[in-house]
């Protein structure tokens, strides 16, 4: 999963924005140190508290057309975590209402899936996923 950064520089440095995530923004020295900057906040806009009810954009499908227009890259983890945060949210489930629809016996077990830090699902995790959520977005976090 890709979002999209504007770079801009100024008399201080260089900053980026993103365009899909309204607040997300970074600054740096350099532009190698803004490449770093862009991927830590992204990762850590979008690992949310799993109680917040705030629904993010997902990423742009295509990359704009802009001069300083970059993508970078939602570490698999926090992109996992994040649509799954996004499926129950929409779905309009508890994180106990989740852990039983995927057939969970502990919520326990779920909630290892919904932290980006612990967020490391088996094969046929993701598929009983995508089996429960047919609309579970799994292509977006393997997009290159």
């Amino acid at each position: 999963m890709f979002y999209h950064f504007k770079i801009h520089n100024d008399s201080d440095g260089f900053w980026a924005e993103c365009l899909e995530l309204d607040g997300c923004q970074t600054q740096a020295d350099t532009l190698i140190d803004l490449q770093e900057n862009m991927k830590e906040v992204l990762n850590l806009f979008l690992s949310e508290p799993q109680e917040s009810r705030l629904i993010f954009p997902l990423p742009l499908t295509k990359t704009p057309k802009l001069k300083g227009v970059v993508k970078v890259q939602v570490e698999p983890s926090v992109a996992f975590s994040f649509l799954m945060r996004m499926t129950r949210i929409q779905k309009k489930l508890t994180l106990k209402q989740m852990a039983k629809k995927l057939n969970y016996k502990s919520i326990n077990t779920y909630a290892k899936l919904k932290k980006a830090k612990t967020a490391n699902p088996e094969l046929r995790t993701i598929a009983n996923i995508k089996n429960v959520f047919s609309d579970f977005p799994i292509n977006l976090i393997l997009a290159s």
